[in-house]
């Protein structure tokens, strides 16, 4: 991969809910320092209450820093003037997409956010056929978006993103409600902008399995960066990741029991296919 510009960054980042409490409340994030570069795929994990949630809104100024700054593009979300023009560049999909459904049909639904930019009619239309047309989701322009699987949903949910043209979209936990086609769709999506569209991903998520191509991910724990780097480096650190409550890929785990009973298997076993070649060596 090749990296260039940061799209996102955190510097000395952190964040408290109910400032204005009397009770005091502990920080959801504590001096976080971050930055996501054009074309990645970041997936950030944690347990319930880490901060993973808190530090994707940071990601287009739906939250602002009590302390530190948040840059997206150069620009400062606490800059309510710049808020707009962030949300643009930074979209955001969240694990419910009824509730980013709008409309009475498929295209009027991705049509939404060009429409209310006041973008042209015919460029509005463009946009919302190469949307669709990305997520594969093409056929059910005219369809009602509620009466569609709750993968299509999500889908569907991403084209509106994609038809503000951003620069990278935030996904929180986007297929914590489905089925496992719905995950399989969505994930395939995903992996399809980043790798085909060149949209940088950060992708937020407690299924394992999604991580596994990701360019780097990150494990938040009490509002912190307990942990960072390529799938490979984070999951071969078993121990510590169980210690922060997390698993690991069923495969890894598979590995670590075999590594117990004297097998010489390597760390940082991640798929079926990579175990297959370690057990069974050709020739």
């Amino acid at each position: 991969m090749t990296v260039s510009k940061a799209i996102i960054r955190f510097d000395h980042v952190s964040f408290t809910y109910g400032r204005g409490d009397s009770l005091e409340e502990p920080a959801a994030l504590r001096d976080i320092n971050l930055e996501i570069y054009e074309h990645e795929f970041v997936a950030v994990l944690g347990h319930n209450g880490s901060g993973k949630s808190t530090l994707a809104k940071h990601m287009n100024a739906l939250l602002v820093p009590d302390a530190g700054t948040v840059t997206v593009c150069g620009l400062d979300t606490a800059d309510v003037d710049k808020v707009w023009q962030i949300r643009q560049q930074v979209g955001m999909v969240f694990q419910n997409p009824d509730n980013q459904l709008v409309a009475t049909t498929v295209e009027e639904d991705v049509a939404f956010g060009p429409e209310n930019l006041g973008i042209p009619s015919a460029e509005i239309q463009r946009r919302v056929t190469e949307a669709l047309e990305i997520v594969d989701m093409l056929a059910y322009r005219l369809h009602s978006p509620h009466q569609l699987s709750g993968g299509q949903k999500q889908r569907v949910a991403i084209a509106g993103m994609l038809s503000m043209l951003p620069q990278c979209i935030v996904l929180d936990e986007p297929t914590a409600m489905l089925d496992p086609e719905g995950r399989r769709e969505v994930m395939n999506t995903i992996h399809h902008l980043n790798k085909e569209q060149g949209i940088t991903v950060v992708h937020i998520t407690h299924h394992m399995d999604e991580v596994i191509k990701a360019d780097r991910v990150v494990v938040m724990d009490e509002g912190k960066i307990a942990l960072e780097g390529t799938p490979k480096e984070v999951f071969a650190q078993v121990d510590l990741l169980r210690r922060l409550h997390l698993d690991v890929p069923q495969v890894t785990d598979l590995a670590q029991r075999l590594q117990a009973r004297g097998f010489q298997i390597p760390d940082g076993i991640l798929t079926v296919e990579e175990m297959v070649m370690h057990l069974c060596p050709s020739g």
